[in-house]
């Protein structure tokens, strides 16, 4: 019989794309792990995003199980304009040129140099001579050696250290300069406003240089958010150097942070990234904010069934880690393979979760800045994880109604699931990114021995627990306000827990 240890308690996150838009396939890859579905706003269109809404909604309400959606902004990419058919080939030590004016590179030459253009005009003015400029993630790399022309005729003038074949729209990463554009862009205001009409979940905001980038973005949700709701929760991507100096302050005011890896990696040195991440994870921890991690996880698996031993171990790093949620992209959107990749990544998972459950030293500490603050819910939380390890018991349960009991709950990375029930669809769906936290969703009993009653029956029921194992209850008094978790209660599965019935004693302590 399967028991609580077979919940996975490391969210997994599938981005969608052609090789899984059917119901069939989301379905299958929630019933393999899959937690939260991506919605990636760099490609496709409107309708596309609505489709793929629409079906990971589907999904989840076949399969039977909580999913949230996070909407992914594709912030300020700078890209290369349009290229030749078959795109030009540079080589190391040629001249290379960019200028405003958008033209088709390989048509036009200026003194003998490549000439391109780019989505970002005012890059001519920003990046210096001295300065690094890459294409295609790094495969190609240059440096700027001059400005050429004055006014709208303004050119960058480049060397090639590392050729290879540019073709159109292919991203440029400029790692020494601080490009002044904003890291909001007007379709990224558009797809935010798409996001609150659509009741998506999570968006992640790109390229993020500054705490103010995720607080204005923070502020215009509250504002669009109708009234009596939960404003969209912001994670914040770290992919720019800049980002690291203002790290801090940007994951206090975040409500959770992806370490994207893909730019971070082409953007800074790549021996410092495992460390970037390491840190990333601990100040989250810290200011007890989920953490994702991302980018090229089980890359291999695009084209092939199985992966290589370094993204396994890549995986289980980030587990040991206790990162909140590992990510999927080409793997689920373009691969071959999306079901046998959430497969494999929800085993690597098991197998690292199982190696921490017997080794306790290595698990995520408290947050910091909870500790500090001796808010109640936190204490309580903390004291759970105690009375867990002394008891042996199978699962920790609470009533959560708008999550945040959940949260704290969470932050102390148990080794064992934390059952978190509430009536309200979408806090259920913004649980599904935090560690350890299985969300159900529950009429709101009428009284606290309800509760109990109804959730020995679900543990019974799906097979987490057998009747007599030890079980740890959170929760607070009226059930379903927030705010009041306030009593811990250590349970047995299955002990009668008898309604009591209206007494007439006017005192009935007197009994």
């Amino acid at each position: 019989m399967p028991d609580s240890r077979s919940i996975i308690l490391t969210k997994i996150i599938a981005t969608i794309g052609p090789a899984c838009a059917d119901l069939q396939t989301l379905v299958r890859l929630i019933e393999e792990g899959i937690r939260v579905f991506r919605i990636n706003f760099s490609h496709g269109s409107y309708d596309e995003f609505e489709r793929s809404l629409s079906l990971a909604r589907g999904a989840s309400e076949r399969a039977g199980e909580p999913v949230g959606v996070l909407g992914d902004l594709s912030g300020p990419k700078i890209r290369v304009g349009k290229v030749r058919e078959g795109g030009i080939e540079l080589a190391v030590g040629q001249r290379v040129e960019f200028q405003r004016q958008p033209i088709i590179a390989g048509e036009a030459v200026s003194d003998g140099a490549a000439l391109f253009s780019t989505t970002l005009p005012q890059l001519i003015d920003d990046v210096q001579p001295g300065q690094r400029l890459f294409v295609n993630d790094g495969a190609i790399r240059m440096l700027v050696v001059d400005k050429a022309g004055s006014g709208e005729d303004r050119r960058l003038v480049c060397h090639v250290t590392h050729g290879g074949v540019v073709t159109s729209t292919k991203g440029i990463n400029l790692p020494d300069t601080d490009i002044k554009s904003p890291s909001i862009t007007e379709q990224d205001w558009k797809c935010a406003d798409w996001a609150v009409d659509h009741g998506v979940d999570f968006l992640a905001l790109s390229f993020v240089r500054r705490a103010s980038d995720v607080e204005q973005l923070k502020r215009y949700l509250d504002d669009r958010q109708p009234a009596g709701g939960q404003s969209i929760s912001v994670i914040a991507k770290i992919e720019k150097p800049q980002a690291l100096d203002d790290l801090d302050a940007i994951v206090n005011v975040a409500d959770g942070v992806m370490v994207a890896r893909g730019d971070l990696g082409v953007e800074m040195d790549l021996a410092e990234v495992p460390v970037i991440q390491k840190r990333i994870i601990r100040m989250c921890q810290d200011y007890g904010k989920p953490v994702i991690v991302a980018t090229q996880m089980l890359q291999s698996m695009i084209d092939k069934p199985f992966p290589t031993r370094a993204e396994a171990s890549d995986v289980a790093n980030a587990i040991f880690d206790c990162a909140d949620a590992v990510m999927l992209s080409g793997e689920t959107a373009i691969g071959r393979f999306p079901v046998q990749s959430v497969h494999t990544m929800a085993r690597i998972a098991g197998a690292a979760e199982s190696y921490l459950r017997n080794a306790p030293s290595l698990r995520g500490r408290p947050p910091r800045t909870l500790r500090v603050s001796r808010y109640r819910t936190a204490a309580l939380a903390h004291g759970v994880s105690v009375v867990v390890q002394d008891l042996g018991a199978k699962a920790v349960i609470t009533w959560s109604q708008r999550g945040g009991g959940a949260r704290y709950l969470s932050h102390n990375r148990l080794s064992i699931p934390i059952i978190a029930a509430s009536s309200d669809p979408a806090s259920l769906r913004r649980m599904c990114l935090l560690y350890g936290v299985t969300p159900i969703l529950m009429a709101k009993p009428d009284r606290p021995e309800q509760f109990i009653d109804e959730v020995d029956r679900e543990v019974i029921e799906r097979g987490w627990a057998e009747q007599g194992d030890a079980v740890v209850i959170v929760k607070g008094e009226p059930l379903g306000i927030p705010g009041v978790t306030n009593e811990l209660r250590i349970h047995y599965v299955g002990e009668v827990c008898r309604v009591p019935q209206e007494s007439t004693d006017p005192n009935p302590l007197s009994a």
